[in-house]
């Protein structure tokens, strides 16, 4: 019945009897069956034929079945793009998160896995950066809680370790300025920069003044010179230094010194821009007046006239705006008074003098009285 293993189909005419396996048992062969004998037949008293075997033919050759897809053939659990392609021969149904129709060419699960472990890789690096950050301001927040007793190292200016003179203050701008003020301190800290920078140009185009007229422009580049030594630390321990102080303690008396200190020095800065002769200021005047004698050293001249009108401009600005922040805040000129009291109280030199001058007064009076 190799034959039918197939599975037909019913409008096929098939006999099953005539299959070789049951016609070659047949009663054409040559051996005895039941139909030649019959005990109960009386007529004949002869013995039944004796068996006779024969060679049996070899059986026809077993079919193959044709190939047929079952329910219980074994599908490919590889990656997403082969199992796609042999779900889609077979026509299964494959859920839409394993299907990568709308990943690029070349698209892999190990890429994938490669690119999710970099950027996980990255997001640790970046948390740790951030871990150490928050770690050195802890440090230097408790540091900064401890009082002036605290040990810490001063950082500014930023001299070399091989200077014999080391920094003078301590400053950190993210550290010890509230988040609202950082913008306004770090603004005033680079326009101090650039005060200082204008006036080292401002002394280089009083010297190339004097190269083109010795005789008018020594005394220029001499005033030139004591202005860039002068302003370039008293505006820095004057009216930056207060404001520093005044935005990281909330302090009424340093606001107040640096209004008194910044005004002046604007209108300074006016006085620079104007240029008056002889001052040792390359303002509009003396640059203009220096047209006719050098137009090389004239234009250098004006440059600096123009960065001295940045620099007055800019000062009105930030002297408004300090002055806005500074109405938003709890200061007042009283509390100005009574830190100043403080301050100058807690002085040990004040507080020596001020012991030394009541024992004498103490001592003259009990004098005059014996």
């Amino acid at each position: 019945m190799s034959k039918y293993t197939s599975f037909p189909e019913p409008n096929e005419d098939q006999n099953p009897f005539q299959d070789p396996s049951v016609t070659q048992h047949s009663s054409t062969t040559g051996y005895a069956t039941l139909d030649l004998y019959n005990p109960f037949d009386n007529k004949t008293a002869q013995a039944p034929p004796p068996y006779e075997s024969t060679v049996p033919t070899a059986p026809p050759p077993a079919q193959t079945p044709p190939n047929r897809t079952t329910p219980t053939e074994p599908r490919n659990y590889g990656s997403y793009t082969t199992q796609n392609e042999d779900s889609s021969a077979s026509g299964s149904y494959v859920p839409p998160t394993l299907q990568s129709t709308d990943n690029p060419p070349g698209y892999t699960a190990q890429s994938a896995v490669s690119a999710t472990t970099a950027e996980l890789l990255k997001k640790q690096e970046d948390l740790e950066r951030r871990a150490r950050e928050l770690e050195k301001r802890e440090r230097e927040l408790d540091a900064h809680a401890l009082g002036s007793g605290a040990n810490r190292q001063n950082n500014w200016p930023p001299l070399p370790s091989f200077c014999p003179v080391g920094p003078c203050f301590y400053q950190d701008i993210s550290v010890e300025i509230g988040q609202n003020f950082q913008r306004t301190v770090t603004i005033m800290y680079y326009y101090w920069m650039f005060t200082a920078c204008t006036l080292l140009f401002n002394m280089i185009s009083s010297l190339a003044n004097f190269c083109v007229d010795a005789g008018n422009g020594g005394v220029g580049f001499g005033l030139a010179i004591l202005w860039f030594i002068l302003f370039t630390p008293c505006s820095f321990v004057c009216w930056y230094r207060p404001v520093y102080k005044a935005f990281r303690s909330d302090s009424s008396f340093n606001f107040f010194a640096f209004f008194f200190v910044f005004f002046a020095q604007v209108v300074f800065y006016v006085i620079m821009t104007i240029g008056i002769p002889g001052w040792g200021f390359s303002g509009w005047i003396v640059s203009l007046a220096t047209l006719k004698t050098s137009i090389p050293v004239g234009v250098i001249m004006l440059l600096n006239s123009v960065l001295f009108t940045g620099q007055a401009a800019m000062g009105v600005v930030m002297l408004k705006k300090v002055h806005s922040l500074y109405r938003q805040t709890d200061a007042s000129f009283q509390k100005a008074q009574a830190e100043f009291a403080t301050g100058v109280m807690s002085n040990p030199a004040v507080r020596q003098a001020a012991a030394t001058a009541t024992t004498s007064a103490a001592q003259n009076a009990f004098s005059g009285q014996r």
